[in-house]
């Protein structure tokens, strides 16, 4: 059996509507473009949400706009 390659697992993962599983699988990718940003910070708010409240940021609406990058970057 053949493993899945990340872009098909970020793939499948925002199909069954599980952004913050995309989140992390894109989080890692070297070639974001300039989605990059957003997406590794959304999934750093994931880990770490006290942190990002400690900034006076909303850790729940960088998680949201990661996603969204995700979406973007994978035209879905």
């Amino acid at each position: 059996m053949t493993r899945p390659t990340t872009t098909a697992a970020i793939l499948a993962a925002l199909a069954r509507h599980d952004g913050r599983e995309a989140l992390r699988l894109a989080a890692v990718l070297p070639h974001l473009g300039e989605h990059k940003e957003v997406i590794t910070r959304g999934w750093a708010a994931c880990q770490r949400p006290d942190f990002y409240r400690e900034l006076g940021k909303d850790p729940e609406q960088l998680i949201a706009v990661g996603i969204a990058a995700v979406k973007a970057r994978y035209g879905v």
